[in-house]
């Protein structure tokens, strides 16, 4: 341990120079003329580095008269400027390019991790506001990454934003998310809902994908990636923007923005505000939802850097799901069972209705010209749920639900009264809703400890507090209803009581609106709720570094993170206070209660620890060519719907840490026509534990248990671009996987002492993973036409999706498809100065109206004298895609 001391304190000493000279400079924007605040210098070779202010000019300190200046920005070409003495460089101009995000932004600088601010590269695809505006449309922001490697997006005909993204083969709750450097993934489950986030698009200034390790340095779980949404920020010029969007099945999106400027005092704002409605692809997905923006910003000098940021995307989209091929043949693709009329008038059983605002403090701190202190506060506010049934439902002969003859059967019960599974059948529409407070920390220290080195450190604090019940939406004719539910025994640590349990009834009379802008302001009575009522509290600490050494040819880093995680669980339902005594209730009075009734609500708190840590180099032997090996270990605490047992405050004893293990090699090439990048990687993880338990017929409890089998995910990425000529480029990607898993997975009954009762193992070993295509393709191309006019198309190719069922040894291969989607874009300038234009934007997307299926949630084979379509078992859980969509935007920039 003293050699390492001794070696680290040499390295420290050795990297430390001091400054030899000041080099200062101005920024600007080729196309408009203005300046670039926010654009990145950095002294190639170097961790040393700076931004320009709002007038676009710089000043950095270098340790050399000779050098080169590596100058970006996003949506912006980078440039190289060489330099031979310190002072005063000519200007710099950035041309702009829609297929760059390079650079940062002018908030969060030291939060926000974009693949620029470490040297030594990884697997990265970005892309600017100007191609998320042109290619969104009507779909999901997902969409906008489905032409990089190794990204599958699956399950749109849900309903708007009801997307699946996978991330090299990995589910999104294997994939972190961030925005503005704040983690957005679901603390229960880690999932991601981009209905929460259909305003995305809208106010994205940027969007970054980080396969394998990336470069946050926070202590996320990116075992397939890490995508950075960067919102923008308080615009720095005055000026706003109007535009409108119409597009197939009554879409249509009207959206309107201003900038205020920033003032000569250092106050600026920027507002924008969304409205879209729609009837949905598929019959019965009705969608409907704003987003809003404000953004105010205050620098008071060039040493700090204030901005406040308010957002939401209320929305309410009726939903579709998997259903067996032969439905669809029967009925037509687009059928959808989850809907119905009474006298006429539309109803729909499955509506997703939520509005989740979020808001942030960024405050950046240029301590000196080589320390700087990046900190986010961040809060976000979730209110809504979806519906669904509760009791007995009636369909009409396609399928769909006949609300007609439900009103006829609620008329028969007596008083009006239903009850779940009881004797009188009766149906209401229930919400699920799912309440949530979410406050955080982010913040990172800075420091150049020489042109060469670098050191970052901070801190990522989390709160968490979310509410899960159901109440009824809608009692189609009936006065109330009732739930006889089953209590759960003290004795037994809280678990089920089995068939000696007694019972608490509830009763609902009031009905709520299944409406995003409802659930905001509404309030829950506890006797409302019905079915199950139970809240958490979970809270998240973690702590983060980076070391990072840079030379012209050569650099290595380090990151690595500790966290502790905890969670707690209140049930308001299962463990109340009221009981049944011969079938009366009864309200407990602080006596003793009898025997199998608990007043418990809280459950033991639960406390575990995890970390990861990163490392890799880069070898760089010329500007053209780099080459890099990164490593990754990460020690994942389980999410907190694994540590509770069915739904109860059981505590799961099995669960431990996951383990993941990531290794990636790459080579990339830049010239000035042509750029590729060439990815290796291999993500092992293990140590996937679920466990549920239950009462044997004696009535005994025994923990079941899955060890699940080791996920071995590993391939080859290809991604490049070409710019023969300035106006025609071409981008294509390539990506090949073998995911797969390994080994067996042996499921463990025992019992409250752990006593193994009997074990079975069940070979996994080979079996493809689902969910997303192991192999894709893609090929895409610009071309512009004069100063007005370009034409863009993208083809892309799937093979190798397999359907998503889990662990299995022989899974179901599904055809595979490909999709082409083409653009059209005509600007026309206005204005004496050129300043303002009006755009006109058209989109077709699956131009030769491919007929394919995107997934399956089932892996039935073809027996003999079984119907079949295109090969496959026509009983099979699936989603079509789309056809052929269109959109048309008007846009006016001012």
């Amino acid at each position: 341990m003293k050699k390492f001391y001794f070696v680290m304190a040499a390295f420290l000493m050795t990297a430390i120079a001091f400054s030899q000279g000041t080099i200062t400079g101005r920024v600007i924007d080729g196309e408009l003329n203005d300046p670039l605040p926010g654009a990145s210098v950095v002294v190639q070779g170097t961790t040393n580095g700076t931004s320009t202010d709002f007038d676009g000019k710089f000043t950095i300190e270098v340790s050399s008269n000779t050098g080169t200046l590596v100058v970006s920005y996003i949506g912006f070409v980078s440039k190289r400027i060489a330099f031979t003495s310190t002072g005063e460089i000519e200007q710099i101009v950035l041309q702009p390019d829609s297929e760059e995000l390079d650079g940062v932004v002018v908030i969060g600088t030291g939060i926000i991790d974009l693949a620029n601010d470490r040297q030594t590269p990884i697997a990265v695809s970005s892309i600017p506001a100007k191609l998320i505006q042109e290619k969104i449309g009507t779909q999901d922001v997902t969409m906008t990454l489905v032409n990089t490697p190794s990204v599958y997006v699956s399950g749109q005909a849900g309903g708007f934003g009801d997307s699946n993204m996978r991330v090299r083969g990995f589910d999104q709750d294997n994939t972190a998310f961030l925005l503005n450097g704040q983690p957005i993934n679901g603390m229960e489950d880690g999932l991601m809902y981009w209905s929460n986030w259909s305003g995305m698009s809208d106010i994205a200034n940027g969007i970054q994908i980080q396969r394998g390790l990336g470069s946050s340095k926070l202590a996320i779980s990116s075992v397939g990636g890490t995508v950075n949404f960067v919102t923008k920020a308080t615009e720095m010029e005055q000026g706003g923007f109007a535009y409108a969007t119409i597009a197939n099945d009554d879409y249509i999106k009207t959206t309107a923005g201003y900038n205020t400027g920033i003032s000569e005092k250092g106050f600026g704002l920027s507002v924008m505000l969304t409205h879209w409605q729609g009837d949905g692809y598929n019959e019965g997905m009705f969608g409907e939802g704003q987003t809003y923006f404000i953004s105010a910003g205050y620098r008071p000098n060039d040493s700090h850097n204030f901005n406040i940021l308010l957002t939401g995307a209320p929305q309410f989209h009726d939903q579709n799901f998997r259903k067996p091929i032969s439905d669809y043949l029967e009925y037509g693709k687009r059928y959808n069972n989850n809907w119905g009329v009474y006298n006429g008038e539309y109803i729909t059983e499955r509506r997703n209705f939520y509005h989740k605002p979020v808001a942030n403090l960024n405050w950046d701190w240029n301590i000196n010209s080589n320390t700087n202190l990046s900190t986010v506060l961040y809060a976000s506010w979730g209110r809504g749920g979806g519906t669904g049934n509760l009791g007995n439902r009636i369909r009409t002969d396609e399928g769909r639900i006949d609300y007609n003859a439900i009103y006829a059967q609620n008329a028969q019960v007596t008083n009006g009264i239903g009850v779940n599974f009881g004797d009188e059948p009766a149906y209401i529409t229930r919400s699920s809703m799912n309440l949530h407070s979410w406050y955080g920390m982010v913040t990172n220290f800075e420091k150049e400890l020489s042109d060469n080195l670098t050191l970052n450190f901070g801190a990522d604090l989390r709160t968490y507090y979310g509410e899960h019940f159901r109440v009824v939406s809608d009692f189609h004719g009936l006065n109330g209803w009732r739930e006889d539910i089953r209590l759960l025994d003290q004795n037994n640590d809280h678990q089920p009581y089995g068939s000696f349990g007694t019972y608490k009834s509830s009763l609902a009379t009031e009905s709520y609106r299944p409406s995003a802008w409802a659930a905001t302001f509404e309030s829950y009575p506890e006797e409302q709720k019905t079915d199950y009522s139970n809240d958490e509290r979970i809270s998240y600490g973690g702590l983060f570094t980076q070391l990072e050494y840079a030379t012209n040819q050569f650099s290595a880093f380090f990151q690595g993170s500790i966290s502790n995680q905890s969670h707690q669980r209140f049930d308001h339902y299962q463990y109340a206070d009221q009981y049944l005594i011969n079938g009366t209730s009864a309200q407990w009075t602080g006596e003793p209660l009898p025997a199998g009734i608990t007043d418990g609500v809280d459950s033991e708190k639960v406390n575990n620890f995890g970390y990861n840590a990163k490392g890799g180099f880069s070898y760089n032997p010329s500007e053209e060519h780099s080459f890099y090996v990164n490593t990754g270990y990460y020690s994942r605490q389980p999410y907190h719907d694994n540590i509770y047992l069915n739904f109860t405050n059981a505590i799961n004893p099995l669960t431990e840490n996951e383990k993941i293990l990531g290794l990636e090699a790459g080579y990339g090439f830049t010239s000035s026509i042509f750029s590729a990048n060439l990815n290796l990687y291999r993500t092992s993880w293990k140590d996937r534990v679920v466990t549920n338990s239950n009462f044997d017929d004696n009535d005994v409890l025994t923990y079941n248990t899955t060890f699940g089998a080791e996920q071995l995910h590993s391939g080859v990425e290809v991604d490049f671009k070409l710019r023969p000529t300035n106006d025609l480029s071409f981008n294509g990607f390539a990506s090949l996987g073998d995911w797969i898993y390994k080994g067996a997975s042996l499921t463990r009954v025992s019992d409250e002492n752990r006593n193994i009762l009997s074990e079975e193992v069940e070979d996994y070993d080979g079996g493809k993973v689902g969910g997303a295509a192991q192999f894709s393709g893609g090929l895409g191309a610009v071309y512009r036409i004069g100063e007005m006019l370009s034409l863009d198309a993208d083809y892309r190719f799937y093979d190798k999706l397999y359907a998503n069922v889990g662990a299995i040894k022989d899974n179901l291969e599904l055809p595979s498809f490909s999709i082409l989607d083409a653009g059209v874009t005509f600007t026309v300038p206005v204005g004496a100065m050129k300043t303002k234009s009006i755009k006109l934007r058209a989109n077709v997307n699956n131009l030769l109206d491919t007929e394919y299926i995107s997934e399956s949630s089932t892996a039935n084979f073809v027996e003999a004298g079984d119907e079949t379509y295109d090969g496959l078992n026509v009983s099979n859980q699936v989603y079509f895609g789309f056809g052929t969509t269109w959109n048309l935007t008007l846009r006016y920039d001012f």
